[in-house]
């Protein structure tokens, strides 16, 4: 997926407010709270939490297939 610049608006808005994200990846939807965006490698990461466990995650932008932030 290539995100437009509203996506990245959008992404770098949640990250800010806290706002959970749903992602799509490989068939399977994580509902995340995004913390940061990192680059590691020429790859953009998503550094989020899971919003019941708190358990860190790392999503990397370019397997995401979908992407939407929950208001």
């Amino acid at each position: 997926m290539h995100f437009t610049t509203a996506q990245y608006d959008a992404l770098e808005r949640a990250i800010i407010d806290g706002t959970r994200l749903r992602c799509m990846r490989r068939g399977t939807e994580f509902v995340v709270i995004p913390e940061r965006l990192r680059v590691e490698g020429g790859r953009e990461i998503i550094v989020a939490r899971h919003p019941s466990t708190g358990s860190r995650l790392e999503l990397v932008l370019d397997e995401i297939d979908a992407l939407e932030v929950v208001r």
